[in-house]
């Protein structure tokens, strides 16, 4: 990348952070919502969506093929589906730009309809793994026409003319493979059957029974899940409002927590027992997090959250935990930095395979700080030394490796530290968090 064309930014130690907001609209529900509005027959309305690059590039890949797609002057938008099985031939390759979750659950929509497709994405999507959804896809009947080494974007699909329905035990615990095997069972006969050795997020099977496909979700052995879905529902089109993100939210939390005299309330974020491993973590550090006005809204819970400055202790965070704060790991590492003690996470392996690898990134950001960290195997180990002067030391400038994540983390993490800290670049913060730094501003954090 052109340094020129680099938007850095410097994060700076003030006063504290007062202030009610809410987050954008949650991600992994709005990505699955277009597409799954998109595969109902008639039209339904997505209110309170994700509008970052990610969730628009979902939108365009859906229009592309074969649903109506119209944001309304009111932000609500109107999804015109084409049915199970009925996508069209897209006239170009599918760009997802840095989305692994949207590419991923279009490959599997995709698998079970008749037409060829294109995926592609930015350079750092096309170093991402796809293999793993590939595997199972392939045996529903779908092809891989072209694809990059190891099974990299770009990739060509050839969706599967008479799809056929598998029984799947899924080799990792990710939401986004378990998600692409049931978007593609939809179209197949019979019974698409998931197991999981650890329960993920569960967001495809809550949004495909609010469209009218009969999923159901059992206990599987000591911590699993058996996921069956019934294939060929016509799936009816329906309202969602998506709740806030709980992992957008996880940055103005913890930036309360660490940052002294905070209080800030977090407005209807969704509390899915599989989406607040964070929330239990931070609890267990001695956050306070009070959960108010609990709701439930589109089959998921949601509650305002009342977040104050808080002393913090190191914990270990066991690996079973992992999936249900896979996202949160960065931003709890700076947590931890502030935290008295050693935190341990444990088994953070899909961390190297997301948007950069986000163990080894992770660990430099704190590294570059002043921070004390060790990777052991899988393992991130962070030493605190609480909160008081000296703690954490700043001044370091972090690169980003276009990933969103690192470079809020590094930001909330300057808001505390001894001396300011500089991210090399702030562009991809959009593709999951538009407002972000506006946002934090507001709430009298010194951003610039």
């Amino acid at each position: 990348m052109n340094p020129a064309a680099l938007t850095p930014l410097t994060a700076r130690r003030g006063g504290p952070l007062k202030g009610r907001v809410r987050v954008p609209g949650d991600k992994s529900i709005s990505h699955r919502a277009l597409i799954l509005a998109a595969m109902t027959v008639g039209e339904s309305t997505l209110a309170g969506l994700l509008e970052g690059e990610d969730v628009l590039n979902t939108a365009k890949a859906m229009q592309a093929l074969g649903a109506k797609v119209e944001r309304a002057a009111d932000g609500v938008w109107h999804i015109h589906g084409v049915g199970v099985g009925g996508f069209a031939q897209p006239a170009a390759p599918l760009d997802f730009g840095n989305s692994g979750t949207g590419c991923r659950l279009a490959i599997g929509a995709v698998a079970g309809c008749p037409i060829t497709a294109t995926f592609d994405g930015d350079a750092s999507l096309r170093s991402r793994p796809m293999r793993r959804v590939l595997d199972p896809l392939e045996k529903m009947g779908a092809r891989v026409l072209e694809q990059a080494k190891g099974g990299r974007l770009p990739l060509t699909l050839q969706g599967a003319a008479d799809p056929m329905p598998i029984e799947y035990e899924s080799p990792v615990p990710s939401a986004q493979l378990k998600s692409a095997v049931l978007l593609a069972g939809l179209a197949a006969p019979g019974e698409t059957t998931v197991i999981e050795a650890e329960p993920t997020r569960d967001h495809t099977e809550r949004l495909m029974k609010h469209f009218g496909a009969k999923v159901t979700s059992k206990p599987h052995g000591e911590h699993g899940r058996r996921i069956v879905l019934q294939g060929q529902p016509e799936l009816e089109p329906a309202k969602v409002v998506v709740p806030a993100d709980p992992s957008s939210a996880a940055f103005p939390l913890v930036a309360a927590l660490v940052v002294p005299g905070s209080e800030v309330i977090l407005e209807a974020v969704m509390t899915n027992p599989l989406r607040t491993g964070l929330f239990t973590t931070l609890r267990e550090m001695g956050a306070n997090i009070e959960m108010l006005e609990k709701c439930d809204d589109g089959g998921e819970e949601v509650a305002d959250l009342r977040v104050t400055f808080s002393p913090l202790k190191g914990v270990e965070v066991p690996p079973e935990r992992a999936p249900a704060m896979i996202d949160e790991y960065l931003v709890l590492g700076v947590a931890a930095a502030f935290a008295q003690g050693t935190t341990r996470m444990r088994g953070l392996k899909e961390l190297r395979v997301k948007e950069s690898d986000r163990l080894e990134a992770t660990a430099e950001m704190l590294r570059v700080n002043g921070v004390a960290v060790e990777i052991e195997g899988d393992d991130l180990i962070v030493h605190g030394k609480g909160q008081g002067p000296g703690s954490v030391a700043g001044g370091g400038e972090v690169k980003t490796h276009m990933d969103h994540r690192i470079a809020m983390s590094a930001l909330v993490m300057g808001l505390a530290a001894e001396n300011p800290v500089r991210i090399d670049d702030s562009a991809f913060i959009a593709t999951s968090f538009p407002g972000f730094v506006e946002m934090m501003r507001g709430l009298g954090a010194e951003i610039d």
